[in-house]
């Protein structure tokens, strides 16, 4: 079992830049699959991006392709998602999720592929 707790959320202009981040306790970070998903009130949670328990995949929702980074430092038991060029409708609650089994590619997009939740996070882009 891990537990996850997001911060570095907050308020920002657009086209700004934020860096969340994500500290796990619990089992070695290293057997766990990461994801940050991100949900407004009222609509379905959204993938963001996902990363491989050694670091070395990752995939991302076409949305933030580009601007957004996801990585991990299993020493730490982190994992972070740096945004830049952050836009309006990247405003959300940020959760980071884990899980022990496997996924690939698409397949780590789907919230039902993780075991592990966060509370989640606020992020507010201003136009």
């Amino acid at each position: 079992q891990v537990q996850l707790v997001e911060s570095g959320g907050g308020l920002v202009q657009a086209g700004g830049s934020l860096r969340l981040s994500c500290a796990a306790s619990g089992r070695p970070f290293s057997v766990y699959r990461t994801g940050w998903f991100r949900q407004v009130a009222g609509k379905e949670r959204e993938f963001v991006a996902s990363i491989s328990q050694n670091g070395i995949n990752t995939y991302y929702a076409d949305s933030v392709k580009g601007r957004f980074t996801i990585s991990r430092d299993n020493a730490k038991k982190a994992v972070y998602l740096q945004m830049d060029s952050l836009k309006s409708e990247d405003t959300a609650v940020y959760y980071c999720a884990a899980d022990s089994g496997a996924a690939y590619g698409s397949g780590t997009a789907l919230p039902e592929k993780y075991t592990y939740w966060g509370q989640g996070t606020q992020v507010t882009v201003s136009s």
